[in-house]
């Protein structure tokens, strides 16, 4: 059995840029950043609402197990 990771490395890509201007940083470390299962946010629901800055946000999961965030 294959042990579950704490953390996961986030690749330097213009997408995960927290400045806020879409640009890769000069960084090419990766940064460790939490890991959190899916089935652990849904708890066998399909979807689930999560408060983030006051606005309701919906984590669905497709039938085909992809997942969509939508406002």
């Amino acid at each position: 059995m294959q042990a579950t990771p704490n953390a996961f490395s986030v690749l330097n890509h213009p997408s995960l840029d927290q400045s806020g201007g879409g640009r890769a940083s000069g960084e090419s470390a990766a940064h460790p950043v939490p890991l959190v299962e899916s089935a652990e946010l849904l708890k066998g629901n399909k979807t689930v609402g999560i408060m983030h800055n006051g606005s309701l946000y919906r984590l669905q999961a497709t039938k085909f197990g992809k997942l969509i965030l939508t406002k």
